[in-house]
């Protein structure tokens, strides 16, 4: 059996430093806190800002996070009045992750600000950010991946899979997303 040309230096990717000793330990605190959303009741919205609030997003009014939504470091996540974020929504917030108000990210959505240097041996983590702009709308089981800005009023459609950035008022679909259509302004 040959082996690949490609090294992987995994030694290298492990002994790494990712992350500061403040945020291992931010970290650590937030595994006992994510259950604090997590076994709130389904109405108990402002409880969920308050507890996100208290460990570092920026958390706007009238936000609506569901009890299910996973959020992996509430401290690079900054939501908009008016937002709402639906069960099992994922945001891999190791980088910047900022959703805008009155934006809408439905059910197990994925916003993923996070990567690797695919072009190094050793795979460092990079942490681009996400950003969705106000009003836009995020479809089921959509994926927005690093680095990703989707614009203003934009729609992305069910299970697209977005990979560069998305025009304010555009409709996106597919896999890999492609522009579809155009939102009209609101009457």
């Amino acid at each position: 059996m040959n082996t690949p040309d490609v090294i992987v230096d995994n030694a290298g990717n492990r002994a790494a430093r990712k992350y500061s000793r403040g945020e291992q330990w931010r970290r650590v605190a937030w595994i006992a806190g994510s259950w604090l959303l997590r076994l709130s009741p389904r109405p108990a919205f402002g409880w969920r800002r308050a507890v996100l609030r208290a460990f570092g997003a920026k958390v706007g009014a009238h936000v609506h996070v569901y009890p299910r939504t996973r959020i992996e470091m509430p401290w690079n996540v900054e939501l908009g009045d008016w937002c709402a974020l639906g069960d099992d929504v994922l945001l891999y917030s190791l980088g910047r992750i900022r959703i805008g108000a009155n934006a809408t990210v439905s059910y197990r959505a994925h916003l993923c600000a996070g990567t690797h240097d695919f072009t190094r041996a050793d795979l460092p983590l990079l942490k681009p950010p996400v950003d969705i702009g106000a009003g836009a709308w995020l479809g089921t089981e959509s994926f927005v991946g690093p680095g990703v800005t989707v614009g203003a009023g934009a729609l992305v459609g069910a299970r697209a899979v977005v990979v560069k950035d998305v025009p304010p008022r555009a409709i996106v679909a597919g896999n890999p997303a492609r522009t579809v259509g155009t939102r009209r302004d609101p009457a």
